[in-house]
């Protein structure tokens, strides 16, 4: 029996995906060439915004007129622990819907309501296949204790549950073990990974210290980076960025700071449920900068949500300008059922939404492009991801630009290369 994964959305669900292929290799399946030889094809889906549920239906309907006839299609993933109800019947295409920790291989009724079963499986903790690529995301927490405005994560993810010391660098270690020289430590909140286990006194030492005590993230960041080539962190919620945590990020030597921002006007951002001002993330932007100049920094934004002025658009521009970001991504507001802004009253228009999120866009894509001109002429040190491709420690996996390299340096080998040419988002180098 052979199957086939087709993953949409963050690198959450990417982490979701390689678990759910570890489970199905213990249970006898292979990987298939491609979705239409697969006796299973599976589509772990995407529910953050509008835009990610049309992709996921899109690509849900695709695979159902690709796939083999008689293979079994399966939805999984946050669509289908959100909507299970509502896509089963909505789609005779698919054979079975499955929420987190339910069954791909066990047909079950589509097109009845059913009721919420006990997961099979815990998803978080499940083992993981060997990487083909010498970088991994590790997954350390899941669900979200914050309740933003726009966010109906926590609905579906539930509140924020974290896993131990010990099942982190368990799989930490097994990954290494298969060649991964740098891990991605990823969580809704990554800040407060630990703060749930600490409040209701479970596990290590380290994890029920007293309310004021050292962020459990920075020993867990310590002891990975004592071990791993490359410890990089993403979604860090700003106010969790403390000067020890920061501290602890540099010293890993990879001085990238990916900091889930959303905004810069104070007033939106307090309707948004959020903390901070642009007065304040630059202000911790330039000690960290201050600090080490090569700092790499990366955000993202919501344009058009209820209420968002010309003043917001303004101040945003201005903080965009003033932030120099090396990478920047940009949405537009999706009202969420079952959030505090979807019942607001005051939605922007669409159309202005898109036209502000534009506007932004071209500034942040020029700034972009001169901060990687100015890498130009400068020794990084590259991981070889693939043949011809590498990253140092300025890009992210998956999510940033690239450096492409000369094919024949092996894969998995970090080489020190001096950096050529810029093109846009992506760099060309050669070794030193």
């Amino acid at each position: 029996m052979q199957y086939w994964i087709e993953t949409l959305g963050c690198p959450k669900n990417h982490v979701d995906s390689d678990k759910l292929t570890g489970l199905l290799i213990s249970q006898g399946y292979e990987a298939a060439a491609s979705a239409e030889s697969a006796d299973l094809v599976i589509v772990n889906t995407c529910a953050f915004i509008e835009a990610a549920r049309e992709e996921s239906i899109e690509t849900v309907l695709e695979l159902a007129d690709r796939k083999l006839k008689g293979a079994r299609l399966v939805v999984t993933g946050c669509m289908a622990e959100r909507y299970g109800d509502e896509l089963a019947a909505a789609l005779p295409e698919v054979d079975s819907v499955a929420g987190f920790g339910q069954s791909l291989t066990v047909s079950t009724p589509v097109g009845a309501p059913t009721k919420r079963r006990v997961p099979e499986f815990d998803l978080l903790n499940l083992p993981r296949p060997a990487t083909s690529v010498p970088w991994a995301y590790v997954k350390i927490a899941e669900g979200c204790d914050r309740r933003c405005g726009f966010c109906a994560i926590p609905t579906f993810r539930g509140d924020q549950r974290s896993r131990s010391t010990e099942e982190i660098l368990s799989e930490a270690r097994a990954l290494a073990a298969g060649g991964v020289k740098e891990l991605v430590l990823i969580a809704q909140d990554l800040a407060s990974w630990g703060n749930d286990r600490r409040r209701a006194r479970l596990g290590e030492a380290l994890e029920v210290l007293d309310d004021g005590g050292r962020q459990p993230l920075i020993e867990l960041t310590r002891t990975l980076s004592s071990e791993i080539e490359r410890v990089r962190l993403l979604y860090l919620y700003p106010s969790g960025l403390t000067s020890e945590l920061i501290e602890t990020i540099l010293s890993t030597g990879v001085p990238y700071f990916d900091l889930s921002l959303q905004h810069s006007s104070r007033p939106l951002l307090r309707a948004m449920k959020r903390w901070g001002d642009g007065d304040r993330f630059l202000e911790r932007m330039g000690a960290i900068r201050a600090a080490e100049p090569t700092s790499t920094f990366r955000s993202s934004f919501i344009l058009g949500y209820p209420g968002e002025t010309e003043d917001d658009q303004r101040s945003l521009i201005e903080f965009i300008e003033a932030a120099q970001l090396d990478w920047a991504g940009f949405f537009t507001y999706s009202a969420e059922e079952g959030t505090y802004a979807g019942s607001i009253a005051e939605q922007i228009p669409r159309e202005l939404a898109l036209e502000r999120m534009r506007e932004v866009s071209e500034i942040q894509d020029a700034i972009t492009a001169r901060r990687r001109d100015d890498l130009v002429g400068s020794t990084q040190r590259v991981l070889v991801d693939s043949p011809g491709v590498g990253r140092s420690v300025h890009e992210c996996p998956e999510i940033d630009g690239i450096i492409r390299i000369n094919p024949s340096l092996e894969v998995g080998s970090l080489v020190d290369c001096v950096v050529t040419a810029s093109h846009g988002t992506d760099l060309e180098a050669v070794p030193a």
